[in-house]
């Protein structure tokens, strides 16, 4: 077949919906292994985080390389690097036995894997494949893939720890990654005939705008507290559960409910991004999202408020996703889009890195979670305010006005 009769924009958004389903549907496993390693190797929880840590920051790191990559090479070579890569660290993590194995194989190598086969990659595909009027809402389509993955992913991660134990269900889960690599074809794209219809601009050039852009800046400061609290929820949430003598399968449960939820609320927040103010629809996404961790921390912990929180925040969980990359397209267009959506992200791994970290530095100081709780509160309160004065207007350059 040629590239014109299969390639076509809702070929592209599904292949790129399963790959995401896939990497970040694995990710979020990550804190169910938690309790059982850290019992089984006599870790603490920070060893355990630490290792999270690294790969949330190499993640970040890894991100504008990989979308520097994909917008030059295409998605693709990124691609399946970056799924080798993802396999081979979850494999190594099956026999880890020191915290320095562990953060060699889930710290650097899955975190390079993940920055291959993450957002900022798919989502420079996705968003040349779509015009303006639809795009935002294409990649909140593609984001609640993203999000259906933590649905499916955490329970089958669940039952491979509870029948096969952690180690042979890291090795089960390192196969199911490799299915990415066949998805990957799909997101080929015509880059002599982008290059003819784009403005002529290095990437040196389009890192200094953007970097010069105070709204750009802004952004980027939101998404770093959006990591912050996803990450924090995503890897303690589980440990916080039993904790509170709850269950192994109420942390299960809720993450899944997280997941189930998100897939409507990231398309939510992608259709009110298409339709409204993106910076003003970020804006009240971070304030709901402190709201709703507030009325949590001050509720009792049961089984029914558990569940309300996860569905609840479950909505708010990636809606920042769509909506940011959206408005990076709208101000500084998509010929760079996987590029400056992976130095946004690298903003919002910085913050996932923190998140995880300073949760199991907290916890093993104090004993509780009550002072993170706080700081995830205040954050999100502050990345509601930052949003409000970004400039969205696009740019308009030299080489793109008519002669």
């Amino acid at each position: 077949m040629t590239q014109s009769n299969w390639r076509t924009p809702l070929a592209v958004l599904i292949c790129s919906g399963i790959i995401l389903t896939l990497s970040l549907g694995t990710r979020h496993t990550f804190g169910l292994y938690l309790q059982p390693m850290t019992l089984d190797l006599g870790w603490s929880r920070q060893t355990f985080a630490i290792a999270l840590a690294i790969q949330n920051l190499i993640y970040g790191f890894g991100s504008p390389l990989a979308g520097m990559i994909a917008d030059k090479y295409g998605a693709p070579r990124a691609l399946v690097a970056g799924t080798l890569l993802y396999a081979l660290g979850m494999a190594l993590m099956a026999f880890t036995r020191t915290g320095w194995d562990f953060s060699l194989s889930a710290g650097l190598l899955v975190g390079i894997g993940l920055s291959c086969s993450g957002f900022s990659v798919i989502f420079g595909v996705v968003g040349r494949a779509f015009p303006p009027e639809k795009r935002t809402l294409a990649l909140g389509i593609t984001g609640s893939a993203g999000s259906l993955g933590q649905f499916l992913m955490l329970p089958y991660g669940q039952a491979l720890i509870n029948h096969m134990g952690w180690s042979n269900a890291l090795l089960i889960c390192a196969v199911t990654v490799m299915l990415i690599l066949p998805l990957s074809t799909a997101l080929v794209e015509d880059k002599k005939a982008q290059a003819a219809q784009s403005h002529k601009q290095s990437i040196p050039e389009a890192l200094r705008e953007a970097f010069g852009h105070s709204g750009f800046v802004l952004l980027s400061s939101g998404y770093f507290v959006c990591g912050f609290q996803i990450m924090f929820i995503s890897v303690h949430f589980p440990a916080y559960m039993i904790d509170q003598r709850m269950t192994p399968e109420t942390g299960m449960t809720a993450l899944a409910l997280i997941g189930l939820f998100n897939i409507f609320g990231t398309y939510l927040w992608g259709w009110l991004g298409n339709r409204y103010t993106k910076k003003y629809v970020l804006s009240a996404l971070y304030f709901t999202r402190a709201v709703v961790v507030t009325v949590f921390f001050l509720s009792p912990v049961a089984p029914l408020t558990v569940y309300l929180f996860a569905a609840t925040i479950g909505f708010l969980w990636l809606g920042t996703v769509p909506v940011t990359s959206g408005l990076i397209a709208q101000v500084f267009g998509v010929k760079y889009l996987s590029t400056l959506t992976g130095i946004a992200f690298l903003f919002h791994q910085v913050g996932s890195f923190l998140g995880v970290w300073i949760g199991g530095y907290l916890f093993d100081t104090t004993g509780s979670y009550r002072l993170m709780w706080l700081l995830t509160i205040g954050l999100g309160v502050m990345a509601a305010l930052i949003n409000l004065p970004i400039n969205d207007r696009q740019i308009v350059r030299p080489a793109m006005r008519p002669a």
